[in-house]
């Protein structure tokens, strides 16, 4: 038995979350609903009109979400990133250990900036977000951990990697070593933006392919270049023996190598989509590293996503994990 059931990389952000309506995007040019890169600058001028709104701050990054869901219902949970030597990244490597996730980090860290993302609610609950990298942007093959990657049943990696030259070097280091020592390999498109303006970048992460894709349909139909949810899901065959889209109020669509399956939506009332398909990740690669079929698995993934969109913040309470399983499975 493998010491960990899934191995993580990808940014480290410390996520600062705000409610605000649309009429704050207008005033200060953001552009609603993606994913921008910032300066240090300009997410202190968000800040400083942010403090009208009340925030969150939780330890974050797209990858590290879907790991510590991984750990929440149960599984071993293992993630590299990069922090500094400074507040927020003991922060952050405190909420990751409270989680229950193993990590690289230690007290020895680089002087630097920890990454922040300031994500933005609005009352449709979609979310935009705005991050500054600071020193995760040069996460390289220097903050892998070879001995744990090897010693997990699935590699786990985010698109948003792509961005920093290092870390899609890394992501792909670690992609080779995963495939030569029998470690299945998983990648997350992460955002529209990501397929949009990288998409050569994440053609070489996924390289000749990868055992399991996860992306939503609007990242699926970038990728292949159409308008199309069947065309789309020929072409993510290609390049993926399994995978998942999510369908946002239309449930999910899962492919186990086989048999295209469909998941049910659970009806709620949206309040804030940050963190939804990362629960779906880590919910359906706990349910498959524990016998559970493809099925099952989007099930899990599909309730544990709703509930979390359902509430304020990425994550949920531990014993709501357990509830969900009960939910599902009897």
């Amino acid at each position: 038995m493998k010491k960990y059931h899934v191995y993580g990389i990808g940014n480290a952000l410390v996520d600062m979350e705000f409610e605000v309506d649309d009429a704050f995007f207008e005033t200060y040019g953001i552009d609603k609903g993606l994913m921008t890169l910032v300066d240090e600058q300009r997410q202190h001028e968000l800040m400083n009109h942010l403090d009208a709104f009340e925030g969150r701050k939780a330890c974050g990054g797209s990858a590290a979400n879907t790991i510590m869901a991984v750990s929440s219902f149960g599984g071993r949970g293992f993630y590299s990133c990069k922090v500094s030597a400074d507040e927020l990244g003991d922060f952050y490597i405190d909420d990751l250990k409270a989680a229950g996730v193993d990590t690289q980090l230690g007290s020895q860290r680089e002087e630097g900036i920890t990454g922040k993302c300031l994500v933005m609610v609005t009352p449709d609950a979609e979310r935009t977000m705005n991050t500054f990298l600071g020193i995760t942007e040069t996460f390289s093959r220097t903050e892998l951990d070879v001995n744990a990657l090897k010693e997990s049943e699935y590699l786990y990696m985010e698109g948003y990697l792509v961005t920093s030259p290092s870390g899609r070097t890394a992501a792909i280091e670690a992609r080779e070593i995963a495939q030569q020592s029998g470690v299945k390999t998983a990648l997350t498109f992460s955002d529209p933006a990501m397929v949009e303006f990288f998409r050569d970048g994440l053609g070489e992460m996924l390289g000749s392919g990868v055992n399991l894709l996860f992306c939503n349909e609007m990242e699926a139909k970038n990728w292949a270049g159409t308008d199309d949810l069947a065309e789309a899901v020929r072409s993510l065959k290609t390049v993926a023996d399994e995978f998942a889209i999510t369908l946002g109020s239309k449930g999910a669509l899962v492919y186990d190598g086989q048999h295209e399956i469909e998941i049910s939506p659970h009806p709620i009332k949206a309040l804030d989509s940050n963190g939804a398909g990362d629960m779906f990740a880590g919910a359906f690669l706990y349910g498959i590293t524990h016998g559970h079929s493809h099925y099952e698995a989007g099930n899990i993934a599909s309730l544990a996503a709703a509930r979390v969109v359902s509430q304020f913040g990425p994550r949920l309470a531990r014993d709501e994990h357990r509830e969900i399983l009960e939910l599902v499975l009897s």
